[in-house]
């Protein structure tokens, strides 16, 4: 998948598609097009930007999001940060305010939580250097609920240009507990840009909330996107061997 470079002014406008797209009727009203070629012209035309759509929006929702605060991780120096799991805990609790957490050179060996009470958090890869966020968690050790190498409880997270990996090895059909989850979402409105998640059973757990996934590559095996909440995905690249999938209310276009 080619690498879309996305800025701050963007991951400001994808957390609003969240709030818009997915909680109001427009999939409804405005059918996603049947031809692939046709949805960047759909979803442009839904996504206007901020300055024209006004009242619209919600002044509250639209005032946390400006001016975000900045964080540069840096693993060899440079940054206020060598991990991201540093990082993350520098956001108080009860945070208001977009925190865009910049992600710099490097494969972060990390099992990363971002816990409910700091909403507005997001994680940015430069596009041209996808980093990886990777750790070998597997059910039997974690639980499967806590095996995945990123969680996101909070709501209104955003992920843009990651490499979501949980590198343990494709289970056997022996072991108990092998299930080992990339990303599990439990957060309310989260959006997932040009992001890679990959693992093999049970990567992608969409637990709760609503969220909403653009150009994002899911690899896997056994139930490799599983859960119980409403989400949109477009244009995906779905990667697998064995296509066994327990599907809930999802709206798909790939």
């Amino acid at each position: 998948m080619d690498g879309k470079r996305i800025e701050g002014n963007e991951v400001y406008a994808l957390v609003m598609c969240v709030s818009i797209l997915l909680f109001a009727p427009i999939v409804v009203s405005q059918p996603i097009p049947a031809d692939k070629s046709q949805v960047e012209a759909w979803f442009n035309g839904i996504i206007k930007p901020v300055k024209e759509r006004g009242k619209a929006l919600d002044p509250k929702l639209v005032e946390r999001e400006t001016k975000p605060r900045i964080i540069k991780v840096m693993q060899g120096g440079g940054g206020e940060f060598d991990t991201i799991t540093k990082a993350i805990e520098s956001v108080p609790s009860g945070n208001a305010k977009r925190v865009i957490i910049s992600i710099g050179l490097g494969s972060y060996k990390e099992k990363i939580r971002i816990e409910r009470n700091k909403p507005f958090i997001t994680l940015v890869v430069d596009p041209k250097n996808m980093q990886n966020l990777k750790f070998d968690g597997i059910a039997k050790q974690y639980g499967t609920v806590d095996s995945a190498t990123l969680i996101t409880e909070s709501s209104y997270f955003v992920g843009a240009n990651l490499n979501i990996v949980n590198t343990a090895p494709r289970p056997d059909g022996k072991m108990v507990g092998a299930q080992a989850v990339a990303l599990r979402v439990s957060g309310d409105r989260s959006a997932f840009y040009n992001c890679r998640i990959i693992g093999f059973q049970d990567t992608l757990w969409d637990d709760r909330g609503n969220h909403f996934f653009k150009d994002c590559h899911i690899h896997g095996t056994v139930d490799f996107i599983f859960g119980s909440r409403t989400s949109l995905y477009l244009v995906l690249i779905f990667s697998t061997h064995e296509i066994f999938c327990i599907i809930p209310p999802y709206i798909y276009l790939y």
